[in-house]
């Protein structure tokens, strides 16, 4: 089973672009079959956050439905070690996920906010991880 953390970048343009290559990975993750998305309180928090948000557009019950399913599918860590290695602070997040669920991969659309590498966990685009895992 491939491990996978996604950036919130890749979560939103999944929900906003039902076609494109982020929404076929969070339907892999969310489908568990091969891929298990991993998953912390901080993210799981951003999530929720961010799709609130109103220029997204997204109602009440698609949110919610959104973060049942990742709720029941996720795979939940609590990170113990602290990141501080991408250019964007928020971003560390994902790496301490990734990190504490022993994962290979970060997905994200902001590739030059990561290391390219952050111990055994590979910092990839949406392309770059489809290219890799299908």
């Amino acid at each position: 089973m491939i491990r996978v953390v996604l950036d919130t970048n890749i979560l939103i343009s999944g929900l906003l672009s039902p076609h494109g290559l982020p929404a076929e990975i969070l339907l892999m993750t969310l489908e568990g079959a091969e891929v298990q998305l991993c998953v912390s309180e901080e993210i799981f928090a951003e999530y929720g956050e961010v799709m609130s948000r109103p220029r997204f557009k997204r109602s009440s019950e698609e949110i919610a439905s959104i973060l049942g399913a990742i709720r029941r599918v996720g795979f939940w860590v609590k990170p113990l070690d602290l990141v501080d290695a991408c250019s964007d602070p928020d971003d560390d997040i994902f790496l301490e996920c990734a990190l504490a669920a022993e994962a290979d991969y970060v997905v994200t659309g902001n590739i030059k906010h990561f290391p390219d590498v952050w111990g055994s966990v590979r910092v990839v685009s949406s392309r770059r991880f489809i290219e890799l895992t299908t």
